[in-house]
């Protein structure tokens, strides 16, 4: 009992999952918000058991990892999930999806990050990624009435079909080479004689398609519009969410490299992560439409990630935590309140659609702005420590060049997000927009997420002190 103890978050959401669907299919008369409250309560459920339970064992049957590093990204994973249902609730009522298939598949899609992020075997983590991959396909598409969804939709499936694939073919040359499909005993370095740069090309097809879902240069083209077709609480869950978990497996697997397969990668990550950074920056510039521009800012946010990877022998894995937490809290505020300011026939999108919006709605505004401002790295908020711990970690491990090329596009940066602000609160606007009322979950949404941003950016020591405790536990078989 105590083995099935380990997993009861994951179980919890699964079983969420089967509930919502079988409320949707045999209760003919139910309520969007009794479908919601399940979704709410199981998420909140599971976010309880990752805190409070203590697990004996570090690994569930040698497929996840349950102790520390593992309960950290469950938990935030929750945490994202029960702040994307929020936003989501008035705008998929008003916007008539407010369904079973809705809620539901917001609940197996966190179930396939969780997997992702703790999996310890080969074949957990590829189930997860399809479980992720497969609801968010549908979510992405979830607005039959609107062409741009399932424009989004179409385009997502096919990258991630050519993302899984890639993906399918490294783990087979993986296992084939070493004979193991457990990830640690596969990348420790015990290849047969001769058989390592076949390995290696497994590992660059493995990092290819992992790089199309958290969107690497050169994976990234359709990221611009995936984000502006899709409904704006699943651009959020798709935009934190599912980079949280493949960034926490990416981590992993560099952390369980041995010297001779680290070697190689060093300089390819380099590389890649200076691209991403350049790309992502410089083409959010010339972006009108609000959603397509932090579509490119969450490229150049995922660059600052692979910049700070290359320096993870070094204690990098802690900043890279820290602000994969402050990002997901950061990139929810922005959507969410996108979505709670977007009228009912299409987002609000066009930069000139937020002139004047901070006069007659100062307080989602503001929300907004604070996430704007944390994601230009300025304090007091949690983005500023979140980059300095990010810039700090990668000096130290000695790349200074990639540092310098980091702190241009962050400068870069700050023009593109004070573009939105200065059209919020120094712009006279047009009117004919119908911004619908902010609910109750909408102000707790809001209301939570400034609350951490701020509480990040003063005092991120408790945070830091979680990690701490979390980063020794990444188990070894």
């Amino acid at each position: 009992m105590t083995d099935w103890l380990a997993i009861l978050p994951q179980l919890l959401l699964t079983a969420g999952g089967f509930i919502v669907f079988c409320v949707g299919a045999f209760w003919r008369k139910h309520s969007s918000g009794l479908l919601f409250g399940i979704a709410l309560v199981a998420v909140c459920l599971a976010g309880g058991a990752t805190f409070l339970l203590q697990p004996k064992a570090p690994q569930f049957l040698r497929m996840l990892e349950v102790t520390g590093y593992g309960r950290f990204f469950t938990f935030l994973i929750t945490l994202i999930t029960a702040i994307t249902l929020l936003f989501s609730h008035q705008y998929s009522k008003i916007r008539n999806f407010a369904r079973d298939e809705f809620y539901g598949l917001i609940l197996f899609a966190a179930l396939g990050m969780s997997l992702v992020a703790s999996a310890v075997h080969w074949l957990t983590f590829f189930l997860g990624l399809e479980v992720l991959s497969l609801s968010l396909y549908v979510l992405i598409a979830i607005r039959k009435d609107q062409a741009a969804s399932g424009e989004a939709g179409v385009k997502y499936f096919i990258m991630g079909a050519v993302a899984s694939a890639f993906l399918t073919f490294g783990i087979a040359l993986i296992y084939a080479m070493t004979g193991k499909l457990d990830i640690a005993q596969s990348l420790a370095g015990g290849a047969p004689a001769g058989s390592m740069s076949l390995v290696l090309l497994g590992l660059c097809l493995v990092l290819v398609g992992i790089g199309f879902k958290i969107s690497m240069v050169p994976f990234h083209l359709w990221t611009p519009d995936v984000y502006q077709g899709a409904p704006a609480p699943v651009t959020a869950f798709l935009s934190t969410g599912s980079k949280v978990a493949l960034f926490a497996a990416l981590l992993r697997f560099t952390s369980y490299s041995s010297g001779e397969i680290w070697a190689y990668f060093v300089p390819v990550i380099w590389i890649l992560s200076a691209l991403t950074m350049v790309a992502g920056n410089i083409s959010a510039l010339a972006q009108t439409r609000v959603k397509r521009l932090l579509a490119y800012s969450s490229i150049g946010q995922m660059g600052y990630l692979l910049m700070t990877l290359v320096a993870v022998k070094q204690d990098g894995a802690s900043a890279i935590m820290f602000y994969l937490a402050v990002y997901a809290l950061m990139d929810l505020g922005a959507f969410g309140i996108l979505a709670t300011l977007s009228e009912e026939k299409a987002d609000l999108d066009g930069l000139d659609d937020f002139k004047g919006l901070a006069y007659s709605h100062p307080w989602r505004s503001g929300i907004l702005a604070l996430c704007l401002i944390s994601l230009a790295g300025m304090p007091p908020t949690a983005g500023f420590i979140g980059k300095f711990a990010l810039f700090q970690a990668v000096l130290r491990g000695g790349f200074v060049i990639l540092a310098a090329i980091g702190t241009l596009t962050v400068m870069v940066s700050i023009y593109f997000y004070f573009k939105v602000i200065v059209a919020l609160f120094m712009r006279t606007g047009e009117g004919g927009i119908a911004v619908p009322g902010v609910s109750l979950p909408d102000r707790f949404a809001g209301g939570l997420i400034l609350i951490l941003i701020l509480w990040l950016g003063i005092i991120p020591a408790s945070v830091f002190n979680i990690i701490g405790k979390a980063l020794p536990l990444i188990s070894m078989p």
